[in-house]
Formats: structure tokens, C-alpha cells, sequence
């Protein structure tokens, strides 16, 4: 199914008519079509291209483009044209020469008659447009970009777009515009967490700026509320995205710049919003499990501005309270908050404690406003996968060495095989990457003032490894492939393979045969440091489950595989009983 035919012309309506004269399937055919300039693109499909046309050569928007090209097959049907499009639509945002214009109603992914046999010829009409100088990279390329991964021109999970129209019917209630909510979106690994929140950012600002009479694709998804009414709710509205993280902070504000309608500056840290003098009407808040209770900040600035926001916010004397967290600052500076969260992925005793996040899910939940993410977007083993890792760190006797389909799993004896596997995997995929649980001390970090003599910040069977140089976007750094990530600079990222140190800082009790903590072995400052302030003392054994969420999120990073070495013999003897040796 391979015989398609792309027809371009200058985008005014005699050009276009002289081509409808010359084929008739212009006029009455399902078609894909692009208008661009030399920055813009729009992509759409429709039955009738000249109707169309006429109707986007009247947009104030999209009058001034200059050429469209329509892209014909003999056995296009509406179902394969709209498939086509939202594939484009993904790839030419991601590719990033030009500014996608679509607004975004809602892709849906649904099967149809022959579609693998349609989507072969899709390659070959990416390969044509690109040829005809519209895309400027691969589709390997694309598909392994930031701008891709959290791209809000993605199709959605049934259980993320169920969460999404719920999450709108809850905000914009035609009767009572103005109430005050907060939602909760609990979601697993990989469940696409990060990609509900930026969907969220790009689908209110198109419902704000929606033209009026704009014509909406009857199969979007939530085109029910590009209606008057609702965009009226929203129009005035200030809308931004929190990630408390600072290197996927960095990556979102470089996503932003990319989406039409958006800023990096509505990209903001926990500080930003309390130290605000206006407050938003909504905040959405990414990886909010990794909101900070008050303790001892990683910088001596971040105390002084903890307090200060505290006193602010709640009055003086409130720069010491224990119970104000930044939680706290984000209901107090909006009047609606958005909060997708992962009880297991807190690694710190200074985030958000699992009390308070259970006490925000029960309050949710019985508000009807807590809606989950269920299905695994990211490792190609799906949810059994991520569940018997769990039940492997936490010794719940899970079924030896279980087979996940389409899923690489291994463990191995050297490091150094472990590290050619993961180079390999990187020349013929991308995006595979070295992580480890923090227990080695970064002796190789620049200091203010410091000269740095280290060469290396860890020795494992004889090679020498060093941390990661980039704190922020790191994955995507030249010198990645040859570095070690952390827990701090990989969460929250996906990978194609992910090859996991599992360091002193976890090991086996040949004794009793429990998994321990050794804080001895655990060199991250902040994630086992007392909290003087509240008077907070933590035990190994409140440690051991921080360190043990550490090591989930690590082994559930890779797409299509893990590898993982592990530093204390008797731990590696116990996993060998649940993962292939490589």
C-alpha cells in the first residue's frame, strides 16, 4: 500500500482549484494535507481539500501561509487520514524546523481495517516530505527527543485521556465556573504522568484561544469543550506548570519553547511560586511527591528562602513551622491545583512525607477528584514487569526468573561486559545510559573556590567511573554515554536501555537474608541527613525504604531493556535467583 502521490502548490485558491480540475479527488477524497511558511506548519485532513482550503485561506491565522501540499492515496479512507496526521503532527513538532499551529483537541489512537498496512506507507511519505526539505531528521532521531517523549501531540492512554476529561468536567463546570479544587492523579512508572501535565498546559491554552467558528475534527477527543462557553471560563485564566526537580525543570521550559501557545516561564520551581506576588488561577503540579517538607536545603539560600516565603505567606514567625511545606505554598497561591503523584518515587526524607501524600489521595478520592494512570507508556515488560521488580527489592517472593515479552532484563558478573552492553545498545538505538544508587561520593563535582583533583568518582572491578558532568538534561549531554546518572538527573526521563549500579549502599544479610541499608555506603548529603530543624531523627530502617524507591525508579527507567551489576556478592547471589545472568 505504498502508491501515494503528494501535490504541492502555492497556498492561494486558484492554484488549488487548477489542481482540483486536473484530479478530482481534491474536491470529494479523504486526504492529509500541510500549509507552511518558512516557520509555521499546519497539518490537517479532510474530505474535500478545496473546501478546506477556502476555509483556512479566511483564518486570520493561517491566510498569510505560503505553499500546502496534499498528500493522495488511491485507498485513504477518514480513518487512515487521521492517523496520518497525528503522526505528522508528532514528528513535525519534535523535528523541530517548524512552529506546529495545530491546537490541540485530543489525538485518539484507534484501531481500524489494515491500519499496519497503512502505517508502512507512512515511513515512505515521512521519507518524501523530508526529502522535499520539510523535516530535517530521522524518525530514530525524532522519536528519542525530549520534544518528542513530552510532546502534548501524542495520543493518549484510554486511562489518560478517562483522567483528562475528568479533570476538565471537575475545573469547568458551565454553572458554577469558580469553585476551588484540588485533583489528584496517582500514577505509577511510566504511566505518562509528565505527559498529562504538559497535555493539560496545551489543551486549556488552545480551549483560551480558540477562534470562534474554528472547525474541530468531530473525533477529538475533548473538542465537546471548545465551545463559548467554556473557553469564556478559561480565557483570563493564569495557568502553570510546577516541577520541583531542577534538571526536568530545564527540560520542560525547552519543551515549552516549541508549543505554540506556551513559555518556559510558565514552567516554575516550588520558589518561584512562593515568592510570587500574584497567584494562578491553576497549578499543575508535576512529581509533587518530591515537594520539600521544611528541612535542611541542598543550598544555604534555599533555607533563607524557605523561611521568607513561610513568613509571607503565613505570617511571621511561621519561617520555622514544621508543618508548612511547599505544598502548602502552592494551595495558598491558587485557587485550583492539579497534583500527579507517585507515593513510591519519594527518595528523600525531605520530600513530602507518605502520610501527607496519603492524606491528599483519601481527601481527593472522597472529594471524587483522585483519577489514576494505569497502563505502562514506557517499559516495554507493562506493568508485570514493574511490579515484580517491586516485589524483588522488597523480598515478597516473587516467581523466579519471570520472562517479559519484547522486554531485556539481565543481570551481570563484570561491570565491564555490563558497560560494552549498554555502548552497543547506544550505537544502535540511543538513549542507553549508565545510572546508580548514590554510593559513591561525587568527589569530581566543581566547587566554588575549590580546585578539583579527582579524576574519577568510583573503581568497580578495576574500571575507574565518574558521576554525571551536566546536572541539567544530562542523558542528553555529548559525554553521557561515558558517566554515571544519578537518581537526581535520570528521574523523571525515559531511556531506551538502562544499565543499573546497584551500589554498597543496599545489601544482603547473609544472616537473617533481609535487604539493608548501609548508611556507611550511602554518599548522598541530603538524602540522610537528619532534620535538625524539626527535631527529626531517621533510622536505617526509614532510610532503607528511601534508598529501596531509589533503586525502583532506576530499574524502571528502561524502555526496552535493564542490565544491572551489583557491587555486594551475596545481594548479587539473591537476584541471580530472579534475573537471567547476561
Amino acid at each position: 500500500m505504498t502508491d501515494f502521490e503528494i501535490k504541492s502548490s502555492p497556498f492561494n485558491l486558484g492554484a488549488i482549484n487548477t489542481l482540483a480540475q486536473q484530479d478530482s479527488k481534491l474536491i470529494d477524497w479523504p486526504v492529509v494535507y500541510t500549509i507552511n511558511d518558512q516557520k509555521l506548519i499546519y497539518i490537517g485532513e479532510t474530505t474535500s481539500a478545496t473546501s478546506r482550503m477556502t476555509n483556512h485561506k479566511a483564518s486570520e491565522t493561517k491566510k498569510n501561509l505560503r505553499e500546502v501540499r496534499i498528500i493522495l492515496h488511491e485507498k485513504f479512507n477518514k480513518s487512515a487520514c487521521h492517523d496520518l496526521e497525528s503522526h505528522l503532527i508528532k514528528y513535525f513538532h519534535a523535528d523541530g524546523k517548524f512552529r506546529v499551529m495545530n491546537s490541540n483537541a485530543g489525538m485518539s489512537d484507534y484501531d481500524y481495517f489494515d491500519r499496519d498496512e497503512y502505517r508502512k506507507s507512512f515511513q515512505e511519505i515521512f521519507d518524501e516530505l523530508r526529502s522535499q526539505g520539510l523535516m530535517t531528521r530521522s524518525i530514530p532521531d525524532i522519536v528519542n527527543d525530549n520534544i518528542f517523549k513530552y510532546s502534548p501531540f501524542k495520543s493518549l492512554s484510554h486511562d489518560q485521556a478517562v483522567a483528562i476529561e475528568s479533570v476538565l468536567e471537575t475545573l469547568l463546570p458551565l454553572e458554577s465556573p469558580n469553585t476551588e479544587n484540588q485533583i489528584v492523579i496517582q500514577g505509577g512508572p511510566g504511566t505518562g504522568k509528565t505527559i498529562v501535565a504538559v497535555y493539560l498546559m496545551k489543551l486549556l491554552t488552545d480551549i483560551s484561544n480558540c477562534e470562534p467558528g474554528e472547525e474541530l475534527d468531530i473525533d477529538s477527543l475533548f473538542s465537546d469543550f471548545f465551545q463559548p462557553g467554556y473557553r469564556e471560563v478559561v480565557k483570563h485564566w493564569r495557568i502553570g506548570l510546577v516541577v520541583p526537580q531542577q534538571s526536568l525543570r530545564k527540560t520542560i521550559q525547552k519543551v515549552f519553547r516549541s508549543i505554540p501557545g506556551l513559555s518556559p516561564k510558565m514552567v516554575l520551581s516550588p520558589f518561584d511560586i512562593g515568592k510570587s506576588n500574584e497567584k494562578w488561577d491553576l497549578l499543575i503540579v508535576d512529581e509533587a511527591h518530591r515537594l520539600k517538607i521544611r528541612a535542611n536545603m541542598s543550598a544555604p539560600t534555599l533555607n533563607t528562602q524557605f523561611g521568607v516565603i513561610n513568613d509571607k505567606l503565613f505570617g511571621k514567625g511561621a519561617a520555622d513551622d514544621c508543618t508548612i511545606t511547599q505544598l502548602d505554598w502552592v494551595e495558598k497561591q491558587s485557587r485550583n491545583q492539579i497534583l500527579l503523584m507517585d507515593s513510591a518515587q519519594s527518595v528523600m526524607p525531605s520530600d513530602l512525607t507518605l502520610n501527607a501524600i496519603k492524606a491528599l489521595q483519601r481527601r481527593a478520592k472522597d472529594d471524587s477528584k483522585l483519577f489514576t494512570l494505569e497502563t505502562q507508556l514506557r517499559v516495554k515488560g507493562g506493568k508485570q514487569y514493574i511490579e515484580y521488580v517491586s516485589a524483588v527489592i522488597d523480598q515478597e517472593s516473587p516467581q523466579p526468573k519471570m520472562a517479559f515479552e519484547e522486554y531485556e532484563c539481565k543481570l551481570f558478573d563484570n561491570l565491564g561486559d555490563m558497560i560494552a552492553a549498554i555502548k552497543g545498545r547506544e550505537s544502535e538505538l540511543g538513549l542507553a545510559r549508565l545510572a546508580a544508587g548514590f554510593a559513591w561520593k561525587w568527589v569530581t563535582k566543581p566547587r566554588k573556590g575549590k580546585k578539583v583533583t579527582a579524576l574519577f568518582d568510583m573503581k568497580i572491578d578495576g574500571l575507574e567511573l565518574s558521576w554525571n558532568k551536566a546536572e541539567t538534561d544530562w542523558i542528553n549531554s555529548p559525554t553521557a554515554i561515558d558517566e554515571v546518572g544519578s537518581i537526581h538527573t535520570i528521574q523523571g526521563y525515559d531511556l531506551n536501555y538502562c544499565g543499573v549500579i546497584i551500589g554498597r549502599d543496599l545489601y544482603l544479610d547473609e544472616v537473617d537474608g533481609k535487604i539493608k541499608f548501609s548508611r556507611d555506603n550511602y554518599f548522598d548529603p541530603k538524602g540522610k541527613e537528619n532534620n535538625k530543624k524539626c527535631g527529626i531523627v531517621y533510622a536505617d530502617e526509614d532510610l532503607l525504604v528511601y534508598v529501596k524507591q531509589i533503586y525502583r525508579v532506576l530499574l524502571t527507567r528502561g524502555i526496552y531493556g535493564t542490565y544491572i551489576y551489583v557491587c555486594d556478592p551475596a545481594l548479587s547471589k539473591y537476584l541471580k535467583k530472579y534475573f537471567p545472568v547476561g
